[in-house]
């Protein structure tokens, strides 16, 4: 419930950016605003998580958040969000899941036994991929009833036709925000009663300085070898490929779909990942998996050029399909070979490091994309070639890894003991 209502948030959030400005950079600074305070936070949240209640941890930034949509609905409703209050309110948002995210994944390992561990890896992401589908989806059919004046309004036209057009989407904005906040609420009442034990493990960072604690964290990651290079490659992928701030644009101007065509956009990524978690939770991947993630980090690749080229919705929804399936195969395989390698009492702290990875190439992809896209004059135009590119740009770093890390490209998970 409560990721559906966060995906809903990211789809107006970015949507209303797009009202106000009609600008890809200014959709590009929704990713920045959000990375930087997670840039900042996370490590300090590996920290807590090792250290504190993970169970605590997430019902305080669960909170928080909640009060942070509170706020963006609010300021909505009476007229009073500028682009000032959004990005604002976004980096408050970022900056409360540097902290919930370390707690949250640092749990799964201590709920499966370590046989387990994929399936539950993969049906976990399953649950986030069937809200990545229905939050997008929802989203865009309660914006299009009140974006019809926007539809097909090129950036740059007059203010009073943006305004206009901002003014008649206002009513579902706030409401997509407020239905967010109270989403919240599951995720508190489901932690107040949870009775699984949900402190990390003793060990010897709890008496040790922060400081020190940061460093056996970082040293542990960064002197495995593996580690680094998957969270690596994963963060030149998401960099170079992360374009999904610019569907407002595709939807709007190439493929001329409105905000409803906008929201199933956003949603077909996570349509792939969902039938690729199912598939992976039942079904073993093979031994061989430095190949098979080598091989869907090219996908991935492949398929971000298809949705830059597709010249029908059809088209660009299948390949955004394609994208979600592939990264969530390699996601999987990411995931499910830190967990296995980490001990209990790093896990808060490796997570933290991976989030940087993780989160920070996306958000600082849709910023890059953005970038690139505004160098050109047309916003269409733009948008296809800072896609494009970016994919092209995913396949050769694959290819490169491939060439260059045999350790990556002959890893096997350890045999379960």
């Amino acid at each position: 419930m409560s990721l559906t209502g966060s995906q809903m948030q990211v789809v107006a959030l970015n949507w209303h950016v797009y009202l106000l400005t009609g600008s890809p950079l200014a959709l590009g600074l929704v990713g920045l605003t959000r990375v930087v305070p997670i840039i900042a936070f996370s490590l300090l949240g590996g920290i807590v998580a090792d250290r504190v209640d993970r169970r605590r941890i997430m019902i305080v930034s669960q909170s928080a958040m909640l009060v942070f949509s509170s706020v963006l609905a609010f300021t909505t409703y009476r007229g009073h969000a500028t682009l000032v209050i959004l990005y604002a309110v976004n980096a408050l948002t970022g900056a409360a899941s540097a902290f919930d995210a370390p707690a949250r994944q640092s749990l799964v390992p201590r709920l499966v036994p370590a046989a387990d561990l994929p399936a539950a890896l993969a049906l976990n992401l399953a649950m986030l991929h069937a809200s990545l589908i229905g939050g997008p989806g929802v989203a865009g059919l309660l914006l299009a009833g009140g974006a019809g004046a926007a539809a097909g309004r090129p950036p740059g036209a007059a203010a009073r036709a943006v305004t206009a057009a901002t003014a008649s989407s206002v009513p579902m904005i706030g409401l997509i925000y407020a239905i967010n906040a109270l989403s919240f609420l599951a995720v508190i009442m489901a932690l107040v009663a949870m009775r699984t034990n949900t402190r990390p493990e003793a060990s010897a960072a709890g008496d040790e300085h922060p400081l020190e604690s940061l460093k056996a964290g970082l040293r542990f990651v960064f002197t495995t070898p593996i580690m680094v290079w998957t969270m690596g490659i994963d963060f030149v992928a998401t960099f170079f490929a992360g374009s999904l701030s610019l569907l407002p644009i595709f939807a709007d101007q190439i493929l001329k779909v409105g905000a409803a065509g906008y929201g199933w956009l956003v949603a077909a990524p996570a349509l792939g990942a969902l039938v690729g978690s199912i598939y992976t939770s039942v079904v073993h991947l093979p031994r061989r998996q430095g190949r098979v993630l080598l091989w869907a980090i090219a996908a991935y690749g492949a398929f971000t050029v298809i949705y830059g080229l597709g010249p029908r919705y059809w088209i660009v929804f299948l390949a955004l399909a394609g994208t979600g399936l592939s990264d969530l195969v390699s996601t999987v395989i990411r995931q499910t070979l830190r967990q296995l390698l980490t001990p209990d009492a790093l896990r808060g702290r490796m997570t933290s490091v991976n989030m940087i990875f993780f989160m920070g190439g996306p958000q600082l992809g849709e910023m890059e994309a953005g970038l690139v896209a505004s160098f050109f004059a047309s916003a269409a135009f733009g948008a296809r070639v800072s896609v494009v590119t970016g994919g092209i740009l995913t396949l050769i770093a694959s290819a490169v890894v491939a060439a260059r890390s045999r350790i990556v490209r002959d890893y096997e998970p350890p045999a379960a003991g």
